[in-house]
């Protein structure tokens, strides 16, 4: 698949920002969607091709509802769903609204964004969708329990909506990475010491590694030797285990 005009979410930094960095080496054109206004007219102005600017909080309806008509426009052949956030710590330990508003960013901006791509870009015959997920999404965990069913949602919904476009020439991949070094973590307040050096990968290689898959069509895709293992080894546990394991980890 080769795009001609990209609408990423969540462009302003980490792997949002390496993705729409990637795309302008290809010479593929952006809309570019995130709260920072200055850092979007930043990235927009250092974009070798066209790109435009559509600052929004994806928790805001009527700001989420913009970005839905801006993919109906019909001139978006690739939406990256990469906005997102977690929260390290207990559950009831967080107020109700930061508990709700990773709900919104997560799962519910994704969804209703991937509905507008999927329904113009089947009228179009082409198009990718790509959704940002992670390795979470294959564990249950205290301390990272709404961000990991956020993005077990991502993983699933991703997977079922790529058999229904089967055939349209339109094409759904959910990535899901592990650790990254992006200012997620910082947003997150988690406390990173007890990752090793080897966990880590950049957010340019995991960007690399999804702008591949969707290209390709694949439905899912795990970057990383590590996050593969982890998750191939995670596949063979008993619930109880892996709760167990990821549960004293975090």
């Amino acid at each position: 698949m080769v795009w001609t005009k990209a609408l990423v979410t969540g462009a302003s930094s980490g792997i949002g920002l390496s993705i729409v960095r990637e795309l302008g080496r290809r010479g593929v054109a952006v809309v570019l969607v995130a709260r920072d206004i200055d850092r979007l007219n930043t990235i927009a102005n250092e974009h070798p091709v066209a790109a435009e600017v559509l600052q929004a909080d994806l928790t805001n309806t009527e700001q989420l509802a913009a970005v839905e008509q801006r993919i109906e426009v019909g001139d978006i052949d690739l939406v990256v769903n990469n906005a997102g956030f977690g929260l390290d710590g207990m559950f009831i330990d967080h107020t109700r609204d930061d508990e709700t508003n990773m709900v919104l960013v997560n799962v519910v901006a994704l969804h209703r964004l991937s509905h507008a791509a999927a329904i113009t870009m089947k009228t179009a015959g082409t198009g990718s969708i790509l959704n940002i997920a992670s390795v979470a999404a294959f564990t249950s965990t205290a301390r990272a329990s709404t961000y990991s069913a956020t993005k077990a949602f991502v993983v699933s919904f991703t997977d079922a909506l790529a058999s229904e476009l089967k055939g349209t020439g339109v094409t759904a991949t959910s990535l899901c990475p592990g650790l990254t070094r992006t200012e997620f973590h910082d947003r997150g307040d988690y406390d990173l010491d007890k990752f090793p050096d080897f966990a880590w990968q950049t957010s340019d290689e995991v960007a690399l590694q999804g702008l591949h898959a969707a290209a390709n069509g694949e439905r899912r895709r795990i970057p990383g030797a590590v996050n593969k293992a982890m998750v191939g080894v995670i596949k063979t546990m008993p619930e109880t285990l892996i709760r167990a394991v990821g549960n004293r980890f975090f």
